[in-house]
């Protein structure tokens, strides 16, 4: 009897045991750092869970077995209201055209692959894989199966697929939550097409003379719609660069927690880049009495890193809502005649 009781504890303590180590990871495989809050996790969580059920229901009704969508407005609805983890893949590679691109050019990845490849090149991606996520249960050697391979795959076939791009860092870590939701190469491939292709506006390139654009558009429409921030931000000739670069380079990953994040991917491959500008002003208005308390550049850059973290960003389905409202509106027109600006003061100064 002694004996029995022995093992109940023994199996007992190493149940707990085990909920601890599944505790410290999050669904995604990242592990959580030694701060995180369980409390408010578990408390966001028990709220967020019905709406994901309710979600999850209304999806499978709409998608009926089918493995197609149309765009139409009920569908942009759906899709700013969030796409559950099981429909993710599929929807992503509908609403960005991925899975068309897919479907007309039928062993092109794999070509990809087995070609010979340039000696720089696959050095270069191979110094980043270790980096890559060290944070991440998949990306580690001793994974089974270990995500780097599957990556180191993706970059290469895309440095050979765009040669203008080739391989730039930042994109190792959009490759890698591709694949972390799609657990399919060939589809990481294409949907890591959409985005550097069509979706974002040259911000891989060797001058990311996109990502500079944008950078200053931000500052444009900060100007318009958070004066006073932007008045800080003249005051102590802080340049935007210095404070949003990473948001946009890195589409938030790793800047915001992992299911907000997914859910501003959502809202990006169906609507385009507008949604990181939405984001970003979205932090900066809700947080301008914050910033506009900064005595210096220091101060400055801490703020933006403090406003990426806490409750407002880890309830993703209030944060969403709130890009929506908050910023008020945001015309693709109105971004395509900052960009054209922005474009010129640039490329003046740098000549």
């Amino acid at each position: 009897m002694e004996e029995k009781n022995k093992a109940a504890v023994r199996s007992r303590s190493a149940d707990g045991r085990a909920k601890e180590r599944v505790d410290r990871v999050d669904p995604y495989g990242f592990e959580r750092s030694q701060d995180f809050d369980y409390e408010s996790y578990e408390e966001f969580m028990s709220e967020y869970l019905v709406v994901l059920t309710r979600r999850s229901i209304k999806w499978s009704k709409l998608l009926k077995g089918k493995g197609k969508v149309q765009k139409n407005v009920k569908l942009k609805r759906y899709v700013r209201k969030g796409i559950p983890n099981e429909h993710r893949a599929l929807i992503w590679m509908a609403i960005s055209g991925a899975q068309d691109k897919l479907e007309k050019n039928p062993g092109y990845y794999q070509s990809l692959v087995g070609a010979q490849h340039d000696p720089k090149l696959m050095e270069t991606i191979r110094t980043d894989l270790n980096r890559t996520f060290p944070d991440n249960i998949h990306f580690r050697k001793t994974s089974n199966p270990c995500l780097q391979k599957a990556l180191y795959n993706v970059l290469l076939a895309y440095g050979l697929h765009n040669p203008a791009v080739g391989y730039c860092q930042g994109m190792n870590f959009i490759a890698g939550y591709l694949l972390i939701i799609t657990k399919d190469e060939e589809k990481s491939f294409w949907l890591m097409d959409a985005l550097l292709g069509k979706i974002l506006p040259v911000y891989y390139s060797p001058d990311m003379l996109g990502l500079k654009i944008d950078n200053e558009v931000l500052g444009e429409l900060v100007k318009m719609k958070v004066p006073g921030v932007w008045q800080t931000m003249v005051d102590h000739n802080v340049m935007w660069t210095l404070v949003v670069s990473r948001w946009f380079i890195c589409l938030y990953i790793d800047i915001l927690p992992v299911e907000t994040v997914l859910r501003i991917w959502d809202c990006l491959f169906y609507e385009g880049s507008k949604i990181l500008f939405r984001v970003a002003l979205t932090l900066i208005h809700h947080n301008k009495a914050l910033i506009q308390e900064a005595h210096s550049l220091p101060d400055i850059c801490q703020i933006f890193k403090q406003i990426t973290q806490g409750p407002f960003v880890e309830e993703c389905h209030t944060f969403i809502e709130k890009i929506f409202t908050e910023p008020g509106s945001l015309p693709m027109a109105t971004l395509t005649k900052l960009r054209g600006s922005c474009q010129s003061r640039i490329i003046a100064e740098e000549s």
